[in-house]
């Protein structure tokens, strides 16, 4: 479980969020809780995301956390990654996230939940001053929330900007 009152992050320090699956989403955050960049990658296979996990995270300077949510044998492989790299890890549940972010009407179902997701993530990059997509599939938007919430637990940002 996050630490509610971290210890101040580093300047150049950076979250990961990981909506995990074969097409998995991420995003990651500045130290400031600000979105840097989201995505959603196809890995194909358990073989390929093993390895992929890695490839994600080993590039990410001053990684201090990768947040996962989702199956527990597909976020071993992040974990691993990221305590090799040195960042800490940490898995939050979709119930966790959308309790803090979504009004109650609108996580009473998945189907609804991903869909305000969406709604949600596009107002974090814009609020982030990041380049909206044409189409935004519900992993990476559901990453940049998971992210959200990271940087709201840990304190790295103070005020939500939904």
């Amino acid at each position: 479980m996050l630490p509610r009152a971290s210890p101040p992050p580093t300047e150049a320090s950076t979250l990961m969020a990981v909506d995990l699956g074969l097409r998995a989403g991420i995003a990651l955050y500045d130290s400031r809780g600000q979105l840097l960049s989201y995505r959603s990658t196809n890995f194909g296979s358990m073989s390929r995301l093993k390895r992929g996990a890695a490839g994600v995270v080993k590039p990410q300077q001053d990684l201090a956390w990768v947040v996962v949510e989702g199956d527990r044998r597909m976020g071993e492989a992040w974990e691993g990654a990221a305590l090799h790299r040195g960042a800490r890890f940490d898995w939050v549940s979709p119930e966790q996230w959308r309790q803090t972010l979504l009004i109650p009407r609108k996580r009473r179902s998945g189907v609804k939940a991903k869909a305000e997701a969406e709604v949600l993530a596009r107002k974090v990059i814009r609020w982030s001053e990041l380049k909206g997509p044409t189409s935004l599939r519900h992993d990476a938007a559901e990453a940049i929330l998971i992210g959200l919430w990271a940087v709201l637990t840990l304190g790295w940002l103070k005020k939500s900007p939904l």
